[in-house]
């Protein structure tokens, strides 16, 4: 790692996450799950977490079968001092958090002017503020050691705005700009933060909408690429985000969405 910091990089070190211990919130299904896998493909031992501890461990158990080095963490990312208990239990018992992926989020689809109030709170305590509290445990402990890759999962949505998700996309425009401000902050620690804006892919939060007919229909012609994201095509551009490959690459938002925000 510290030939990156150096810009001495080892081509063949460029993806190469072996001995790295990586953090995925909400990765017992979908995209994070999906993540965690790809990590741990490229060599990271990754420490899955959500808030059951049954999901947790059989997602563990199912990494573990496929030889890959996986621990567990049961917490509630919305709580800071349950983060802050977590984040000091697994640096004690499973080592130094090198790698971070804030991906737990949530999603609630109703018109604006009837949206619940405490959906629209919900919305903000787990799609930003568990961003901030994670990001913040962490990365005290990154800034010590001087380098770390944190990456927050955004949306399309933290660009452009759909009927019925508008607090959704005002969550996801928070994860872009606080991930600018994590970068500005904390870049001259040697930390590197950046945030993968993943399009319309298919996952048990869009399961809705792959479902709908209808839907699925108008997203093939709106999406160049005239389909659904598969979650294992995320994995490419986090190992990216996550190894020496992007050393200098600091605030930026990533759009992995066949091309959807390209066009009109």
């Amino acid at each position: 790692w510290t030939g990156a910091s150096r810009g001495n990089i080892v081509p063949s070190r460029l993806f190469d996450l072996t001995g790295r211990i990586a953090l995925v919130t909400g990765s017992t299904k979908g995209i994070g799950q999906a993540l965690a896998r790809g990590l741990a493909e490229h060599g990271a031992t990754v420490v899955v977490n959500g808030r059951t501890a049954a999901a947790v461990d059989a997602t563990v158990a199912a990494l573990e079968a496929d030889g890959f080095k996986a621990h567990g963490a049961v917490f509630d990312v919305t709580d800071p001092q349950a983060v802050a208990k977590a984040v000091e239990a697994i640096e004690k018992d499973v080592g130094p958090i090198e790698i971070l992926v804030n991906n737990a989020g949530m999603q609630f689809r109703t018109p604006l002017e009837d949206f619940p109030e405490e959906k629209w709170e919900e919305l903000l305590r787990t799609n930003v503020s568990s961003v901030f509290y994670v990001g913040k445990a962490v990365a005290k402990h990154m800034i010590q050691r001087g380098h770390g890759k944190i990456i927050n999962i955004a949306s399309v949505q933290s660009e452009l705005a759909r009927p019925s998700i508008a607090p959704y996309t005002a969550t996801k425009g928070a994860v872009r700009n606080l991930t600018r401000g994590m970068a500005t902050d904390w870049a001259r620690h040697g930390l590197q933060v950046n945030a993968i804006a993943p399009g319309y892919f298919k996952t048990p939060l869009t399961q809705t909408l792959i479902d709908n007919a209808e839907f699925s229909s108008w997203l093939a012609k709106r999406t160049p690429a005239g389909r659904w994201g598969n979650v294992e095509e995320l994995v490419g551009i986090a190992v990216f985000l996550s190894g020496d490959a992007s050393s200098f690459v600091n605030g930026q938002t990533i759009h992995v969405d066949g091309g959807i925000t390209a066009s009109i």
